[in-house]
């Protein structure tokens, strides 16, 4: 016997044990399970867990592809509201600008009612006046008449009871007051 044929007890190994590359049946036996076990796992348990990692995968892409959306739709809404606002900005300047152009255009409107009144009332004084001092030489005429015919008939001693000389009378009284009164008035100015 050789030292590398014994084994540590001293004994020979037989040599369908020694060669340790020939697999045996417990080789065999465990090389079947394995396989059985594999082949249950490819069956009924990998397939569940594949399917529900593809819907995953699905699902997270879909949500991606969402969120991408709902970013774009924000952006867009965001540069709408800004544009938007934008016009709002401008809008409301016109509407300003139009306030102040109608406020304007109602203050002169106004004043063109309050100068049209103002013109409206002074000629309505000036003719009552004038209807009033004509009506005021009327009845002078009238009392400097009586008064002056008295007076005359009186100076001359002659009645002027006559109508047509006593008018006479009145109106030329009357022309020479007036010329005076007006160069008077001229001076005055």
């Amino acid at each position: 016997m050789t030292i590398a044929t014994m084994n540590l007890e001293g004994q020979t190994p037989s040599a369908a044990e020694s060669n340790f590359l020939v697999p045996n049946a417990t080789f065999f036996f465990e090389l079947f399970a394995f396989l059985i076990v594999l082949w249950v796992l490819a069956k009924w348990v990998v397939p569940p867990i594949n399917k529900a990692m593809s819907e995953r995968q699905e699902r997270i892409r879909h949500q991606f592809e969402e969120m991408e959306q709902a970013t774009a739709s924000a952006k867009q809404a965001e540069e709408e509201l800004r544009a938007q606002m934008v016009e709002a900005r401008h809008e409301a300047t016109k509407v300003r600008e139009e306030a102040r152009e109608q406020g304007a255009a109602i203050i002169a409107e106004m004043r063109e009612q309050a100068q049209a009144e103002s013109q409206r009332i002074v000629e309505t004084a000036k003719a009552q006046l004038e209807a009033e001092r004509q009506q005021v030489l009327n009845q002078l005429r009238g009392e400097v008449g009586a008064i002056a015919t008295n007076l005359a008939g009186r100076i001359v001693g002659e009645s002027l009871d006559d109508d047509e000389r006593q008018r006479r009378t009145v109106d030329r009284f009357i022309s020479e007051l007036e010329s005076t009164e007006a160069g008077t008035t001229g001076q005055a100015r």
